[in-house]
């Protein structure tokens, strides 16, 4: 195609965001991260010139999970940000974003892998796949909005025969004995067009927030944002809450789903979900917390629409029946979730959704989006606490996927004055109102950032290299 780009210069930026509240991830607690900020340069086969941005928090205990001090994966972590930046300068290869995304993930990001563990040493613990995902992500997405600003026109309106190569069946294989098929296919027949312009938001309930006024210590911000979980509910007008739990405390867990769902009911809240955190290994272990419910609070019960990757998300080391689980609520997966071939291997297992994120690279995720959505599954956008510009492509994702319902979103919790620059320009993707975010600010070429009129002063660059 004429109007093929091939990546020249990339700059990465490394943005620290402090947490007004602690976040609980399974065993660990995050209290602060590094956004990784990337800027690519590309060329089309005219030798004219585009930007693109892209971003990731680099949350080490979600993509991470390790006995390892958190410090030592985050700076394993920056590392693998700078030697991709390095990579996708010298990136030769010449195409749509789709094409190039996928051929780096394949070609390149293995092998990088490889050289940054083998720089760590024999005795150090490996950066697992999910962790480099994540890093490359931030120039996945930059990749994809250069080629936007390129084309001069939104990115997901170029996932169509017009703008690629390549039809789906150069990327996917159907499910064995399946009459699906890819040939002539392009994500734009998976996508919903027009995308949704408000979506309902789900708030995420952390194992250490606070449900009651009797829990406070006064020790609590002081900020002018809620903390107590009613009050969240009535200044956002949620309907919608994500309940974290143990997944190794089932007294416990049962017990928070009922508060939640009690405080959910009070205030007219419609749906919740639940996610335990990859650290459950029977699924007996969720089955009895889903039939207690059914028995002493059916109303609670009724009201999750899903239940969230209970099970260890090393999913080929881990091949655990589910049927049973996803027999009483549809299942997601989300750590698992890497990509469409370990989509298609989930669902042999018994999943029956699968919960997209943007932090997984925008071309990976619109190739589990086409799988998944051929096979008749479901699907979500899960947060990432994206702040920032992340919280942007992650939305987008989302108003385009065709969800269950909305889009998770909890940055505004978590760290809301991080994003100021960025809300001043999209208030309504930076607050939800009305239960809602709402996405008709975003305007332009590319994601539609309107970057030029956000007044963020970054940092020194963090590295800077080009062809």
């Amino acid at each position: 195609m004429q109007t093929d780009v091939r990546p020249i210069a990339v700059d990465l930026y490394f943005l620290p965001v402090q947490t007004r509240v602690p976040l609980k991830f399974g065993t660990e607690t995050l209290t602060s991260a590094i956004c990784a900020r990337v800027n690519v340069t590309v060329a089309d086969r005219n030798g004219r010139l585009a930007q693109g941005w892209g971003e990731v928090p680099l949350s080490v205990q979600w993509a991470w999970p390790s006995s390892l001090g958190c410090q030592e994966r985050c700076d394993a972590m920056q590392e693998f940000c700078r030697m991709l930046a390095r990579a996708w300068a010298d990136f030769a290869e010449v195409g749509h974003p789709m094409e190039l995304g996928h051929q780096f993930s394949e070609s390149v990001l293995p092998d990088l892998l490889t050289a940054l563990n083998a720089k760590r040493g024999a005795g150090a613990e490996p950066m697992p796949w999910l962790a480099a995902l994540v890093c490359c992500s931030a120039f996945d997405v930059a990749l994809h909005d250069a080629y936007g600003q390129s084309v001069e026109r939104s990115v997901y309106t170029t996932y169509n025969s017009d703008f690629m190569n390549a039809d789906l069946a150069h990327f996917l294989e159907p499910a064995s004995g399946s009459d699906i098929s890819f040939t002539g296919k392009y994500p734009c027949d998976f996508l919903t067009i027009p995308p949704a312009i408000k979506m309902p938001a789900w708030h995420l309930v952390g194992g250490k927030d606070l449900l009651h006024a009797c829990e406070l210590t006064g020790s609590e911000p002081d900020d002018g944002y809620p903390v107590l979980l009613p009050d969240w509910i009535e200044r956002d007008g949620l309907t919608c809450l994500k309940v974290k739990l143990r997944g190794n405390d089932a007294e416990w867990d049962f017990d928070r789903l009922t508060k939640v769902g009690q405080i959910a009911l009070d205030k007219g809240v419609l749906w919740l979900t639940s996610d335990f955190n990859c650290t459950v290994t029977d699924p007996a272990y969720v089955n009895d917390i889903l039939d207690r419910l059914v028995q002493e609070q059916t109303r609670i019960y009724q009201m999750i629409l899903y239940v969230e990757q209970p099970f260890p998300y090393d999913l080929e080391t881990n091949q655990i029946d589910v049927h049973s689980v996803s027999a009483r609520k549809p299942l997601f997966m989300d750590e698992s979730a890497h990509d469409w071939k370990l989509v298609r291997l989930g669902r042999q297992l018994g999943w029956t959704g699968v919960a997209l994120k943007t932090c997984k690279t925008q071309t990976g995720a619109l190739l589990s989006l086409c799988w998944a959505k051929a096979h008749g599954m479901t699907l979500m956008v899960q947060d990432l606490t994206n702040p920032m510009l992340a919280q942007i492509p992650h939305c987008l994702l989302a108003a385009h996927a065709g969800t269950i319902m909305g889009v998770e979103t909890n940055a505004m919790q978590f760290y809301p004055a991080a994003s100021a620059p960025e809300e001043a320009v999209h208030p309504g993707l930076y607050r939800r109102r009305d239960g809602q975010v709402d996405l008709s600010t975003l305007k332009g070429p590319g994601f539609g950032y309107r970057v030029d009129e956000i007044t963020r002063a970054l940092p020194e660059k963090a590295v800077s290299f080009s062809q």
